[in-house]
């Protein structure tokens, strides 16, 4: 009989270990770190998930930025882009170039006057403007989406720790009472797994605060390149294609 494992005996002979704390803690203590784990496990969910997304995004964006750059030819871009499933910047030339595909359809049965071909450019460069401003923004909420959970994480799980922490505390004193001892041998082990919660809670927090304020300044980065790039297109687009086209509407 003295082999049969129970619940009690892995608590005495854990005892003193940060599992046999665990075990021996009341039910709402292990309640608090159920939801501390649950927290960790998604935020970690989270980070890894946001690792991969971001290190194939600069990857394909800094191999489509170089051809872009070293290419110059639209057509053969645009065929290469479609390869660059991770790149926002592929996804902002592919939209744009399409844009620009369309708007060159519109104007050919328009009438060729330097007014029709100044309206043609300011129009042409506003639509292309907005379809680039609409690429930017669903590719920032792409790399946005749950992160503000990891911000969430480290700025609860502290305090969830912490209520824990002193729920484990008012109970131990409470068989403090019932017992009629307080001596150090009593008071000590319940104190020290009341403390579990709070060391659960910032081991929780700590990660995700450091891998949001990491993810944040990589979107941010990541934004600013964009509307470069955005305004680089632009001005591209303007001193060649447009000029081009009131050229052309000028014959």
């Amino acid at each position: 009989m003295n082999d049969i494992l129970t619940v009690e005996n892995i608590g005495t002979n854990l005892h003193g270990t940060f599992i046999g704390m665990i075990i021996s803690a009341g039910l709402m203590v292990k309640f608090i770190l159920l939801i501390l784990l649950i927290f960790s496990i998604v935020s970690w969910a989270i980070m890894l998930s946001k690792y991969v997304l971001f290190r194939n995004m600069e990857k394909e964006s800094s191999a489509f930025l170089k051809y872009f750059w070293e290419k110059k030819q639209f057509g053969a871009i645009f065929d290469t882009a479609k390869r660059y499933n991770n790149s926002p910047f592929a996804k902002m030339f592919i939209a744009a170039y399409t844009e620009l595909g369309s708007l060159k359809k519109t104007d050919e049965g328009d009438a060729q006057s330097d007014s029709g071909a100044m309206s043609f450019e300011m129009t042409g460069v506003d639509a292309i403007d907005r379809t680039l401003k609409k690429i930017v923004k669903q590719e920032i909420a792409k790399m946005e989406a749950a992160v503000p959970f990891l911000a969430t994480t480290g700025n609860t799980t502290p305090f969830i720790g912490l209520f824990g922490t002193v729920w484990g505390i008012m109970d131990s004193f409470r068989h403090i009472g019932l017992k009629g001892s307080a001596n150090l041998a009593v008071v000590a082990p319940g104190i020290s797994e009341a403390l579990i919660a709070t060391a659960v809670g910032l081991f929780a927090a700590i990660p995700a605060v450091v891998a949001y304020n990491h993810y944040v300044t990589k979107i941010n980065r990541m934004a600013l390149e964009m509307e470069n790039f955005s305004a680089d297109f632009l001005n591209i687009v303007g001193r060649h294609f447009f000029k081009e086209q009131k050229k052309a509407k000028q014959l």
